[in-house]
């Protein structure tokens, strides 16, 4: 009988448990224009729960609860800067994807700029090194004419040169 009672006790865990989420799902909206500005303007926040998914794209209970508060805000006729400006307020500048240009988020938008020029900067004088160390390993036994050609040829001439 605990067996029996175990197993039912287990079936509505389960069942409970999905019945509870369907209802947290409030059914989308009939009108068609609601629901496309609420698809685009939760392309352009992120789930704070998954952290590499829109609030679009996730299924997350908060993401869930997010859009349907969304769509409330939509229904009361706010514009989506002020629920923009009530989420930021909310959780900060991490709930949008683009986050404003200030102090503070000023490396996130100038940061990967500068490590790519500091990486062709370093790859740039890794090869003028390995040309110089070629250059100079030119064997002694070859002619002098021919010694100098590959040094030339191995040198770094170019515009830019040192």
């Amino acid at each position: 009988m605990r067996i029996f009672l175990s197993i039912v006790f287990a079936l509505l865990v389960v069942v409970g448990n999905d019945v509870a989420r369907a209802v947290e799902l409030k059914t989308p909206s009939k009108d068609e224009v609601l629901e496309d500005r609420l698809n685009t303007l939760s392309s352009e926040l992120r789930c704070l729960v998954c952290q590499n998914q829109s609030l679009a794209d996730s299924h997350a209970d908060l993401a869930i609860d997010l859009k349907n508060q969304i769509r409330e805000m939509m229904r009361q006729g706010r514009s989506d800067a002020e629920i923009k400006a009530y989420l930021t307020h909310r959780y900060g500048d991490f709930v949008l994807y683009r986050p404003p240009m200030k102090t503070s988020t000023w490396f996130l938008w100038i940061g990967p700029f500068v490590l790519l020029v500091v990486g062709i900067a370093a790859l740039a004088r890794a090869v003028r090194q390995r040309r110089r160390r070629l250059a100079e390993a030119v064997p002694e036994e070859v002619d002098t004419a021919t010694r100098e050609r590959a040094r030339a040829l191995l040198a770094d001439d170019g515009p830019g040169a040192d």
